[in-house]
């Protein structure tokens, strides 16, 4: 594979791919403001070790002044940044910022780019059903002609929660800040992740999950000047969980995080927050969250080996961790 196919990906089956005729907007305008990103990021760095440290994806620009809109997760902790275009054009960028709770991130062109910007749509209005398409960088071959399968709650297992997520399918192979554009040619969604979605009676899907637009517009501003929210930051356990029989099972911990230096061990059962029980992931993080700043001490009531007990843990801010970004 050539280094263009492995930034890229491989090229969609035409079959799968958005028609022009059959849309409202100019499609293959929209499609070049789709770019391709590329990052690196030290090897001493806190997400290198699960995030690796040459990561890749798309970004959406959003203002012709070359702000980017992409996931979160492949800018973190970010040494260099690339951009490039559908023409394989090379900018270098920067982050400026990036929100733990949406996963949102935002990196600046160093260049300019000289393309057109997708406009923030509503993401709000999406139904199940709705037509869709899922963009990376490439134009119509790395676009996948896609719908809107679910909206609903997703809970991640490294403590992140959103309560009204995107499910698009047919997925998009290279889906990691992939732009998902709605019937009107504007910006609704980035995608985030590949999940299966279950159906009733069926074999599970592969679909993509979105991270809905309507969760930038009420921070973005905030985001360009800080870096992140002004809100407190959310505590964080550095505990990963799983639902297995309609339990909350401790699946690993981080090296040096709260869980694993109050001896939060794998297998442990979570039965309850401080008394409170807790059915499923996304009702225990609601329960941690609300119980104050990072920083505050989270009782958690465990079951190991049947045995029931309580162990407190003091959380931290999960961007404690994390290396600053580096201007340019």
């Amino acid at each position: 594979m050539d280094e263009l196919e492995d930034r890229l990906g491989p090229d969609i089956p035409s079959i799968a791919q958005p028609k022009p005729e059959e849309l409202a907007y100019d499609l293959d305008g929209k499609l070049s403001s789709v770019l391709s990103l590329r990052t690196s990021i030290p090897d001493d760095a806190f997400t290198a070790g699960t995030l690796g440290t040459e990561r890749g994806g798309s970004g959406a620009l959003i203002r012709e002044d070359g702000l980017v809109l992409t996931i979160g997760y492949l800018i973190t902790e970010a040494e260099s940044i690339w951009l490039f275009d559908s023409n394989n054009r090379a900018v270098p960028a920067h982050t400026v910022g990036y929100d733990q709770e949406s996963g949102f991130g935002l990196v600046q062109a160093l260049q300019p780019l000289d393309l057109p910007a997708l406009e923030l749509g509503n993401s709000g209005n999406l139904r199940t059903g709705d037509p869709v398409v899922m963009a990376g960088c490439g134009g119509r071959a790395h676009a996948v002609s896609s719908q809107i399968v679910a909206r609903r709650e997703f809970a991640g297992y490294w403590e992140y929660l959103l309560d009204n997520a995107i499910f698009t399918a047919p997925p998009h192979p290279l889906w990691g800040g992939a732009a998902l554009i709605g019937a009107d040619g504007t910006l609704r969604g980035i995608g985030s992740l590949f999940v299966q979605q279950a159906r009733e009676g069926g074999t599970p899907i592969d679909v993509n999950m979105v991270v809905p637009i309507d969760l930038l517009k009420p921070i973005m501003a905030e985001l360009l000047q800080f870096g992140r929210t002004r809100k407190p930051p959310r505590p964080w356990l550095g505990m990963l969980t799983t639902e297995v029989d309609d339990r909350i099972v401790v699946a690993g911990v981080v090296d040096g995080g709260p869980a694993q230096d109050a001896d939060i061990q794998l297998g442990d059962i979570i039965l309850g927050i401080g008394g409170k029980q807790v059915a499923d992931m996304a009702s225990m993080f609601r329960h941690v969250w609300s119980m104050g700043e990072a920083g505050v001490e989270i009782p958690l009531d465990l079951q190991r080996e049947g045995d029931a007990f309580q162990i407190h843990v003091r959380s931290i801010s999960r961007s404690d961790r994390l290396k600053a970004p580096k201007l340019h």
